[in-house]
């Protein structure tokens, strides 16, 4: 989440793959020779971890749509819809599986907002908002807009142009969710909370696989 996202999980915090995280910025426009790629949502995956004292969570949320603009191999804009409908918890099963995904959507009466309310707000989006090389690694950034707040994150991406295809992934990194108002079970907005906490963090890696797109003659 984007891809965003958290959920009711995240570790112990790593600082050095912590997303820089500031006040939203103007999106990038690309120029008129950029050639579109379009975003293969049944190739594409937000994958998220998110831990708490008593254990682990994993789970994957879809990219519903998107597209990215390139020149000469270069990103220079983007954006694409993440569907937050599509939140799917992956280290459990059955029941425990079932009411884990419920609460994290909020569609369980009365938790409505203590994660997602995916009723209110069924899309997170990611914006590009630029492309720069620090340390010979290449930084994406951009606005994600989540549970209707919108932060700029920076993190180290792979994008890899092959053709008519290309691939962006991530490396692991993760993102406060308390700056997008998701605070269920947060130690730092409630101090009461004891060893019953979930943590801040949710480690998040994205995979996007985007295709050239056609153009009628």
């Amino acid at each position: 989440m984007i891809a965003a996202i958290a959920m009711a999980t995240v570790g112990c915090k790593n600082d050095n793959r912590e997303a820089n995280t500031e006040d939203a910025r103007e999106v990038a426009a690309a120029n008129m020779e950029a050639v579109e790629f379009v975003v293969d949502t049944t190739s594409s995956v937000i994958e998220w971890q998110g831990e708490k004292p008593t254990g682990t969570h994993t789970g994957t949320i879809d990219i519903a749509q998107g597209s990215f603009y390139a020149n000469d191999s270069i990103v220079e804009s983007g954006t694409f819809v993440i569907d937050m409908n599509s939140i799917d918890v992956t280290d459990l099963e059955g029941e425990e599986k079932m009411n884990l995904e419920n609460h994290l959507k909020g569609t369980v009466e009365g938790k409505e907002g203590d994660f997602f309310n995916v009723n209110e707000y069924p899309d997170a989006t990611f914006e590009v908002t630029g492309v720069n090389e620090t340390n010979g690694q290449t930084m994406l950034q951009g606005n994600l807009t989540l549970k209707g707040e919108t932060k700029n994150v920076e993190f180290p991406v792979n994008i890899d142009m092959n053709g008519d295809t290309m691939e962006l992934t991530s490396e692991g990194f993760t993102i406060d969710r308390t700056k997008w108002n998701v605070n269920y079970g947060s130690k730092s907005v409630f101090d009461s909370l004891g060893d019953n906490f979930i943590n801040d963090e949710i480690e998040l890696t994205i995979k996007v696989k985007a295709n050239r797109a056609t153009t009628n003659a």
